[in-house]
């Protein structure tokens, strides 16, 4: 096609955008194609080739760029880039977990993504208007199994932790969070009454505690490498759905 730059033709544009090998992308369009199959085609045949329009996708939750610039950048319309944002980011989601490993460990957190749909964001206390993210992690593996529904950032932790359905998705499973989560039955660190110092046990605990529930602080370091997660423009359902296909990519990247 006239005018394209970027193309999945080209395996030097996959790993800058996706974070995948070629061989894990292309494994990655296969799925997709797989599970898309039964849905119904509907008006005008897509002017992109599937890994194509994955890796517009891809390209626009990595860089953030409105769709008049990835319009010029794959060769279409401007409102296409739109069109094909809605309909594969859906399909790139992650799908939670539903059984864990017995003994399985998982630690929790929350994260603040700068949103500017005000329907769906509040202001929090980075002074910005937010979603509140409930991630959860596999402790052993680091890969995200559970991403809560996007909740107004002024929405603390421990409430978030239940509305957002992270808690009803991980079940009995145990669960590390920080202090942040009074109440939820999650282990959390040991916290000094008033007067009295921790034992040394529970320093100790508190410790490793605080070694072990760094990894999901490196998960969202590296989800936020996607730039649509430092100024979301994206309404409604649009920020859950980059949540859940960067946390995709997120795995797939791990995994190979």
């Amino acid at each position: 096609m006239a005018g394209v730059i970027i193309t999945a033709s080209e395996s030097s544009w996959i790993g800058p955008f996706t974070g995948l090998s070629p061989r894990t992308f292309r494994r990655l369009v296969i799925t997709v194609q797989r599970e898309s199959a039964a849905e119904p085609r509907l008006g005008r045949p897509w002017g992109l080739p599937l890994e194509d329009r994955i890796l517009l996708v891809a390209t626009y939750w990595r860089t953030n760029l409105t769709m008049r610039q990835l319009a010029l950048l794959f060769g279409i319309s401007k409102s296409a880039a739109g069109r094909v944002i809605g309909h594969i980011g859906p399909l790139l989601a992650l799908s939670s977990r539903r059984r864990f490993a017995r003994g399985a460990v998982l630690i929790v957190d929350g994260t603040l993504v700068p949103t500017r749909d005000h329907a769906v964001a509040e202001q929090s206390k980075n002074y910005r208007y937010s979603t509140n993210h409930q991630v959860v992690i596999d402790a052993d593996t680091r890969l995200v199994v559970v991403v809560g529904r996007p909740l107004p950032g002024n929405r603390n932790d421990c409430r978030a932790w239940e509305e957002s359905g992270a808690k009803a998705a991980v079940g009995r499973t145990t669960v590390i969070a920080d202090g942040g989560y009074p109440g939820t039955g999650l282990v959390m660190p040991h916290r000094r009454t008033h007067g009295e110092e921790l034992t040394g046990w529970k320093r100790e605990h508190n410790r490793l505690h605080k070694q072990v529930r760094a990894r999901v602080e490196h998960v969202f370091a590296r989800m936020k490498t996607w730039k649509i997660l430092r100024d979301c423009r994206l309404k409604g359902e649009g920020i859950h759905t980059a949540m859940l296909g960067i946390a995709r990519l997120h795995n797939l990247a791990l995994t190979g």
